[in-house]
């Protein structure tokens, strides 16, 4: 498989989003299931407290076998205590806030979690109350204590405070992906400046884009894609040179070759001699024209001097005028036109000098081929109002 082949990928955006809501639900089920374990702790280790001391307070008292009676509502939902008072032996039970449990007395006494099935639960937590102790003299009939309470509501109580734990995390999302939004939004801002910038660019004289403005995270592409302009022009600026002096090296042979090939035309006998002579004179001219051509196209081609259309400084006319009149100067001999100038120096305009270059050539060129032989062309620089 070559490099850079494969699917497109997804949305920078989407990635985000996703990656963003995939965290929060991390975050939101790590929350839960810390503050779960926790939470679940701390209501144990309360409510068991809770437990043995109602156990111990109905095992000292007088009138411990006289109970209120309980409704299994307020002991499912609510987690109320569950009272069971049985003799010393433990084998009757003497008293029960919720008679129809039927949880019989633990043999061990102390903290235990029980599998019993009743209406609308099967898990209870259960503390018994020890048997009366010779060693301590406690009466021999004094009654042992059991006080039950749903499991199911402790794990209730637990996971409703998990939830609430989580909620803010969950309210926190939307505000989350808002915000990611408009941190999207403003770097793709950023990305489609620098895409103004790319397409604004000027074919003959690419310019470098600007770091400063971009996000840091943008930069590094920047700076690579100003390295590859750089190395573009350096590649410009050879080509430039090589068809300009190309063409210069090329037009002044071309130029002798056909001035000796116009003063061989008298010595050229009619027939096929001066056919094929005809033949060799217009492959002359081509090749002139071409090389006009050529240097022309360098000279169009040519960058401004300051990036951005503006000109580093002005054009001196007359210096540009005396370079197009002498590069015409070998036509203008084997015509036998007499060619001049006449303007004043120190003319400027803010005209780049390559323009200004092709349009005096094709001016010149014209003015001395379509001359008449012998005849004076005289090229002349005046200034007008402004």
């Amino acid at each position: 498989m070559t490099r850079g082949s494969g699917a497109r990928p997804h949305s920078l955006r989407r990635q985000l989003w996703w990656w963003l809501v995939a965290l929060h639900l991390a975050a939101m089920a790590l929350t839960g299931l810390f503050s779960y374990q926790a939470y679940g702790r701390l209501i144990g280790i309360f409510m068991d407290e809770q437990m043995r001391l109602v156990a111990d307070s109905y095992a000292a008292g007088a009138q411990a076998h006289r109970l209120q009676p309980l409704a299994s509502q307020k002991a499912l939902a609510a987690g109320a205590f569950v009272v069971q008072i049985w003799s010393a032996d433990g084998r009757t039970l003497l008293a029960s806030s919720w008679p129809s449990l039927g949880l019989p007395l633990q043999t061990q006494p102390g903290f235990s979690t029980v599998d019993w099935r009743t209406e609308g639960d099967d898990r209870w937590r259960v503390y018994t109350g020890a048997a009366a102790d010779a060693a301590q003299q406690e009466p021999a009939d004094r009654p042992r204590v059991q006080v039950v309470q749903s499991a199911s509501f402790r794990q209730q109580r637990a996971t409703h405070r998990a939830l609430l734990e989580s909620l803010p995390i969950v309210l926190l999302l939307p505000v989350s992906l808002l915000m990611l939004w408009l941190i999207v939004a403003a770097g793709s801002r950023s990305l489609r400046e620098v895409a103004r910038d790319v397409a604004a660019q000027d074919e003959r004289n690419p310019a470098g884009l600007p770091v400063a403005r971009v996000p840091e995270e943008i930069g590094p592409l920047v700076v690579a894609f100003n390295s590859l302009l750089a190395r573009l022009r350096g590649a410009l600026d050879t080509q430039r040179r090589f068809v300009q002096d190309a063409a210069h090296e090329l037009r002044t042979p071309i130029t002798a070759i056909g001035l000796q090939v116009e003063n061989l035309r008298g010595l050229i006998p009619p027939g096929e001699a001066a056919q094929r002579f005809e033949q060799l004179e217009a492959g002359v001219r081509r090749a002139a024209h071409l090389t006009e051509q050529l240097l022309r196209l360098s000279r169009e081609d040519a960058p401004p001097a300051v990036a951005g259309g503006a000109m580093a400084e002005d054009t001196d006319l007359a210096a540009v005028l005396r370079e197009s009149v002498g590069q015409f100067m070998p036509l203008a001999d084997r015509r036998r036109i007499d060619v001049g100038f006449d303007g004043p120096a120190g003319v400027r305009v803010p005209v780049p000098a390559a323009e200004l270059r092709s349009i005096f050539d094709n001016l010149i060129d014209n003015a001395i081929r379509h001359a008449p032989e012998g005849s004076a062309v005289d090229v002349r620089l005046r200034g007008g109002a402004g």
